[in-house]
């Protein structure tokens, strides 16, 4: 079959954009996104976003992701930014005002546009979510800010957000020596995580500044991750 596709990238956290608008969600899309997906053996992505028809009468579209396991996420703000690009830029909006819906709510993005093209996009996140009920995380108190977690070997301190999807920010002296590869994984498929985790070690530079690496559920070690930055500035004031 012939599949006619988009690559994007926001802050380098990159997918594969599909239009299915018109054709509706593939059957086979979890198995498209892993195949897809690989580095150097296909297109390569952090997975792959559907762009569909909006399921309210107040949306301009439908986000669905899927990450590079075939897994369905619910919320990605990188992805969200590059879905208004590609509606605008290609015609299908002339509103610098969308609404778009995801499987964790409907998402606002502002479009700053120059000449007719996307310079930049704000996404309004939402609230963080920070009950462990919600995120979820099974924990003995309501909220779990700064408790241990045991990865492997070691054992962590951890902060639960929820920004559409469930994050684990652990905070760290030095996140370039994080030894990511090995306990992403770990961490992701942790029992304390019933929907798994996206894991941020994040190092405070400055009173207004952040260094984060982040591990995606689904996805491995990415660039960046809009939800996790979201989280680990929610994490950071929390603390």
């Amino acid at each position: 079959m012939q599949l006619h596709f988009t690559k994007m990238h926001g802050c380098g956290n990159d997918y594969i954009y599909l239009d299915c608008r018109e054709t509706g969600l593939p059957a086979e899309i979890a198995v498209w996104s892993q195949k897809l997906s690989r580095r150097h053996f296909s297109i390569g992505a952090d997975g792959i976003i559907c762009i569909c028809p909006p399921l309210t009468a107040d949306g301009d579209a439908t986000m669905r992701m899927f990450n590079a396991d075939g897994s369905e996420g619910k919320m990605c703000g990188n992805a969200i930014r590059c879905v208004g690009k590609y509606l605008y830029e290609n015609a299908l909006t002339s509103k610098t005002e969308l609404k778009i819906e995801t499987l964790s709510g409907i998402r606002t993005l502002s479009l700053l546009t120059e000449n007719d093209r996307v310079v930049a996009v704000r996404v309004d996140m939402g609230r963080a979510e920070l009950d462990c009920a919600a995120i979820p995380v099974i924990y003995d108190g309501d909220r779990a800010v700064d408790v241990p977690i045991g990865v492997g070997e070691e054992t962590y301190r951890f902060t639960a957000v929820s920004m559409g999807n469930p994050h684990a920010v652990v905070f760290a002296d030095d996140v370039r020596s994080v030894p990511l590869e090995m306990i992403g994984p770990l961490f992701e498929k942790h029992t304390m995580f019933p929907e798994r985790v996206n894991t941020e070690f994040v190092r405070v530079v400055s009173e207004n500044a952040l260094e984060m690496r982040v591990w995606e559920r689904g996805s491995g070690e990415t660039y960046a991750c809009g939800t996790g930055a979201c989280a680990a500035a929610v994490a950071a004031v929390v603390n």
